[in-house]
């Protein structure tokens, strides 16, 4: 499904602002415009934006690698990325700044298939497991596998790109991990193949940010950043307290995602959206810094004041 959809994307453009001249501010989405997106498609449509003196323009990337290494270059404003990804980031280098949250919980999940053989961890000795991006969800399923006294050598990786509710499916492996649970699996729903979740942060993962907002580190002061927040977490409050209004809004000039799967990811994602997105919890940055050094991922944990701030 995200391989597919990410196939399609390619320069999509939305504004807000108003006739009088307005603060431009280019955010870089991570993926095509989905449910994750919502705040900012309804902060757009509501004229949220304008009203903090801003002209917001959001680019959904043809490659979603590219956002935050576009910030850092220089070349947008903002780009949406992900705590894990942060932490690597920073630890190569890259000059970027956590400024706000947009999913404030993980979306990650091991996902089986609901009527498969393996109805515990513990089942997939033996077992094939999917997965799509090495690094993070290798150490995410360690970290869950040894929960249960197992190891990376009592199972088999297989790498099946962004095909892993097909792939699960289809029988080609046992479980994915990396599904997330607002997305796949829905789909696999919808499809009559309903799967069950392992939830990362029930297993052994730390609890992370999922979906951020970050900018270059030379720009943590700009003043257009909280207004941008401010902008969104209005959007937020409306979406919670409104939240058939709010798919209307979201779907109104985004067809392309007016479906059963979008709609039911609607439902499953609106009660993870950051409530307070300016505000950070320090010691999460920090303990899922510890576990990706621990996993040797990141050579060291540097002060999350250091690549994270509270903008006012």
């Amino acid at each position: 499904m995200r391989l597919a959809a990410c196939l399609l994307a390619g320069l999509l453009i939305v504004t807000a602002g108003p006739a009088r001249a307005a603060d431009k501010l280019t955010v870089l989405l991570d993926w095509f415009v989905n449910p994750d997106h919502g705040p900012l498609i309804v902060a757009a449509e509501l004229g949220l934006y304008a009203e903090q003196g801003l002209e917001v323009e959001l680019i959904a990337p043809a490659d979603p690698n590219d956002p935050p290494k576009l910030v850092a270059a220089g070349k947008a404003d903002i780009a949406i990325s992900y705590q894990p990804q942060l932490h690597l980031q920073i630890d190569q280098g890259l000059p970027l700044v956590r400024f706000g949250t947009l999913v404030a919980t993980p979306l990650n999940t091991l996902a089986v298939l609901a009527d498969g053989p393996v109805k515990t961890l513990a089942d997939l000795k033996g077992r094939k497991i999917g997965y799509s991006v090495a690094g993070t969800e290798e150490a995410m399923l360690t970290a869950m596998l040894r929960t249960v006294g197992l190891g990376m050598a009592d199972v088999e990786m297989v790498n099946v790109n962004f095909s892993l509710s097909p792939s699960l499916i289809a029988g080609q492996v046992d479980a994915v991990i990396g599904a997330y649970r607002n997305f796949e699996l829905n789909q696999m729903d919808i499809v009559g193949r309903p799967g069950r979740a392992f939830f990362v942060e029930e297993h052994g993962v730390p609890p992370f940010d999922q979906l951020i907002y970050v900018a270059h580190r030379d720009n943590a002061a700009d003043s257009r950043l909280p207004r941008f927040l401010a902008a969104t977490e209005r959007a937020v409050q409306y979406i919670v307290n409104h939240p058939d209004d709010a798919w209307a809004l979201f779907v109104k000039n985004h067809k392309e995602v007016d479906d059963e799967l979008n709609r039911r990811a609607w439902r499953d994602t609106l009660p993870r959206f950051a409530l307070r997105p300016a505000a950070i919890d320090f010691g999460r940055y920090d303990r899922l810094a510890g576990f990706l050094k621990e996993a040797g991922l990141i050579k060291a944990v540097p002060p999350v004041e250091s690549y994270a701030v509270a903008v006012r």
